[in-house]
């Protein structure tokens, strides 16, 4: 007779490996950056959408395009720019004429048809742009004259922005920034592992990543992530953590706005990704502390007293955590 739960450990364990292979693979290509690909493959994981924030040359183009090699996904790139119109990433209706002279409209799919969708320097790109990715990242569809399309399976974003060159950008309306499951600070490598890219990228051998998963096995983790239990202690210290960010929490002499429940939605999925990544049955209280910033950073803002003081979005979550646990 068939186990439930022994089917279920069994699954968790093969894909726990898989995923160690996964990210071990990441690593050989994107150095020194192991926060960073731990990170991705968890907003990958529970299927959701990340954002890559980090100054140019710290491989965030490349830790993208692998992504979608190790995991199998089929990717686009969209370089965003002032001039990007909307029907530029959704596709566009065109008047075709055939040879006996009836016409008709054919659509002509845009690059969000992919996997997996890099959005580069998505900032750059008008407001009218930026929203037209809102219905594709909620509800992995687009609405083109008057008809729903739907996107492939799975469907993730991963857009990059520059955080040091705003000249000619256009900062992400908090609608959309609440889209993404986290936000991803991309830093400066250690130097040792600069010194390993160093010798690694500039010779004529340049590694290359392979395929480990395919889009079926990722779907089956992203099952699997949202069966894996999660205790009442922890969602308890979740809430706490999330209610006190809000203007009328602990906190709210610091702060302009605060996060909404899609906050704790995205605790409750990225602290069973990280579980699944550490080969954990279950997430633990050192789950949140290592995925509170990544969560809240985009959802909150310091009002002007909290700048003027020199205080930053990091240092003040690092306070709520403290005060939560």
């Amino acid at each position: 007779m068939n186990n439930p739960a022994h089917d279920l450990l069994a699954k968790f364990d093969a894909l726990s490996a898989r995923l160690e292979k996964a990210q071990a693979a990441l690593g050989e290509v994107v150095f020194g950056q192991d926060r960073v690909i731990e990170e991705t493959l968890i907003t990958i994981l529970c299927g959701g959408h990340g954002l890559l924030v980090g100054t140019p040359g710290l491989a965030k183009t490349r830790l993208v395009t692998s992504v979608g090699t190790v995991l199998g996904l089929s990717g686009k790139r969209v370089q965003f720019t002032p001039d990007l119109m909307p029907s530029d990433i959704l596709g566009i209706e065109v008047l075709d004429e055939s040879p006996d002279g009836k016409r008709s409209f054919r659509f002509i799919e845009g690059p969000v048809f992919c996997q997996l969708l890099m959005a580069d320097e998505i900032n750059r790109a008008s407001p009218r742009t930026q929203s037209a990715l809102l219905e594709a990242m909620q509800e992995r569809q687009v609405t083109i004259a008057g008809e729903r399309r739907a996107l492939p399976a799975p469907f993730h974003v991963l857009a990059t922005q520059n955080p040091i060159e705003q000249e000619g950008t256009y900062p992400l309306p908090e609608a959309q920034l609440d889209r993404f499951l986290l936000q991803i600070n991309v830093d400066q490598p250690p130097y040792e592992a600069e010194r390993e890219m160093l010798k690694a990228t500039t010779f004529t051998s340049n590694p290359q990543p392979s395929q480990v998963l395919g889009a079926e096995e990722l779907q089956e983790a992203q099952d699997l992530v949202r069966a894996m239990p999660i205790g009442d202690n922890l969602i308890d210290k979740v809430l706490q953590l999330v209610r006190m960010a809000r203007p009328g929490g602990q906190f709210a002499e610091h702060l302009r706005w605060g996060p909404g429940p899609r906050a704790s939605q995205a605790f409750s999925l990225a602290l069973r990704a990280r579980a699944l990544l550490r080969g954990a049955p279950a997430p633990e209280t050192e789950d949140l502390i290592a995925l509170a910033q990544p969560i809240l950073r985009h959802r909150m803002a310091l009002n002007f007293s909290a700048r003027a003081e020199g205080l930053t979005i990091d240092a003040l979550i690092d306070r709520m955590v403290e005060a939560s646990l």
